[in-house]
């Protein structure tokens, strides 16, 4: 079980697209099982079962793949359908690191929220103080809160979504009994983020932060993602002031981490700027990547002079 708080064992049978065939995501009460194969509709009953029995939840909720929405149709499951439990309308509220969010477990992506990327919000977290904060792809602020809670002195969300950013502004709503966060601008911009870094003013911010969404969701897509990760750091690296830092993440299974680093390394050479890389993730314990298709996961932290 992937747990907001806590974290740990993620169930993982089969794979698609750099994902787990099952996936059981823990906020507060709500358990949130998503499925990315076919092959798990027959075993829900079991599964459903024995689940409930060790962790007595308030309600399973059951989110399917795209591509399997059909299938699951055909079975008699729906996407976003309560297969145990309470019934349950709008939103469910939890604790992360101490910091609450709201996640739309019935309609939102993946489960409702990224809890894959908490220990890196959490990195993010140990150097905002005093900080211009860009979170570009920001979704419902994830890393904007753990910046803000860390000290920064303003947060800037930029997402296409005009429902990410309401979003975003109801979780710092949720959290202003913190005094950090009181204290810090929260700003948001409705935009094409990759057109909004390409034409922003340089030199505004000391961190920024680029999470785009899966740029590779199939092999035919590799080369087109790998050049768009380099213009995305290099637009970063372009609006950091000195010793600002960089924090770039890929969640492409179809690009390697070893392609990904590579290519963010070459934005940073090609700044004519002095850099130093201050460390890389891969996956959190409670998303183990067993076999490489499951490698979707990495971030990189750079600093500049």
């Amino acid at each position: 079980i992937a747990d907001a708080q806590t974290n740990g064992l993620r169930l993982i049978n089969g794979e698609s697209d750099g994902w787990p065939g099952l996936v059981l995501d823990r906020y507060d009460s709500t358990l949130v099982l998503k499925l990315y194969t076919a092959a798990w509709l027959g075993r829900l009953p079991m599964a459903t079962g024995l689940i409930s029995d060790a962790l007595a939840p308030a309600r399973v909720v059951l989110r399917l793949s795209r591509n399997i929405h059909a299938s699951g149709a055909a079975a008699g499951f729906r996407d976003g359908q309560i297969i145990r439990g309470a019934p349950l309308e709008g939103v469910v509220t939890f604790l992360e690191s101490g910091i609450r969010f709201e996640s739309d477990v019935l309609r939102g992506q993946k489960t409702g929220f990224f809890l894959d990327q908490r220990e890196n919000r959490r990195r993010v977290e140990t150097f905002a103080a005093g900080a211009d904060v860009l979170n570009a792809f920001s979704f419902s602020g994830g890393f904007s809160l753990y910046a803000a809670r860390g000290g920064a002195k303003s947060v800037t969300d930029l997402d296409i979504s005009p429902h990410a950013l309401a979003a975003a502004e109801r979780n710092f709503k949720l959290n202003l009994g913190q005094p950090t966060v009181v204290s810090c601008r929260h700003d948001s911009i409705q935009a094409d983020a990759f057109e909004w870094l390409e034409l922003a003013k340089s030199a505004q911010f000391d961190v920024a932060i680029v999470d785009p969404p899966s740029l590779a969701k199939r092999e035919a897509e590799r080369a087109g993602a790998i050049q768009a990760y380099g213009k995305l750091a290099a637009n970063g690296i372009r609006l950091l002031r000195s010793r600002g830092r960089l924090v770039a993440a890929s969640c492409s299974a179809h690009v390697s981490a070893e392609e990904f680093f590579g290519t963010v390394r070459d934005a940073a050479r090609s700044s004519k700027r002095q850099f130093e890389e201050l460390g890389t993730a891969l996956h959190a314990p409670d998303h183990p990547a067993t076999i490489p298709e499951m490698q979707y996961l990495k971030c990189i932290y750079l600093r500049f002079g």
